[in-house]
């Protein structure tokens, strides 16, 4: 009897076997390889961008709020735990009242006990020229106090669809005692 269940397993495990691969490379696959043609993709482009990030915490309009924290946050000299919600003008020139570019929309949080350093996932949609309406994601490390700080770009939407590449910030001016900061950004792109 062992020998019989034996073989009975061994064709039934060849035909499930069987039945699963041919109906997962069927036409009813999950996944297809699609031409980039298709999408109207082609030849790759790098382009840079430079602009100022204004982020403002302390003021009667702030473009940046907290929106959770630790309890022990406010024991920590580099604010530990806080999560900013932020929506950020993005202009020419370091100048607030200059020419509005867009908007850095996203959240940002100290996620350093060491050193203030920022988990940044930000979309930095654009509202001018011919990037008005498309948009960058942004997602990595930010150490404040270092002098240029390297983020990547990890997609993007309208002009920049299949973007990636990186971003370089640098900060303009800082404010200690009020946290407001203009931040200048050079982002390389490469997009279709």
């Amino acid at each position: 009897m062992p020998k019989t269940f034996s073989k009975l397993s061994s064709s039934t495990f060849f035909l499930h076997f069987t039945l699963l691969f041919f109906s997962a490379t069927s036409s009813g696959s999950f996944s297809n390889i699609l031409s980039p043609k298709k999408f109207g993709l082609k030849r790759e482009k790098l382009t840079h961008l430079h602009f100022y990030f204004h982020d403002i915490v302390s003021s009667r309009n702030p473009t940046a709020i907290p929106v959770a924290s630790a309890a022990s946050t406010n024991k920590s000299h580099t604010g530990f735990g806080v999560v900013m919600m932020a929506d950020d003008p993005l202009t020419a020139a370091p100048d607030p009242n200059s020419k509005l570019v867009g908007k850095a929309q996203g959240i940002y949080a100290s996620a350093a006990q060491d050193e203030v350093g920022l988990l940044m996932v930000m979309n930095l949609a654009f509202m001018e020229g011919k990037y008005n309406g498309s948009s960058l994601s942004l997602l990595g490390r930010n150490t404040v106090f270092s002098r240029v700080r390297e983020m990547p770009i990890v997609g993007g939407s309208g002009l920049f669809r299949f973007a990636r590449g990186y971003a370089q910030a640098k900060t303009h001016t800082l404010d200690l005692k009020t946290g407001n900061a203009v931040v200048e950004y050079n982002a390389y792109v490469f997009h279709y």
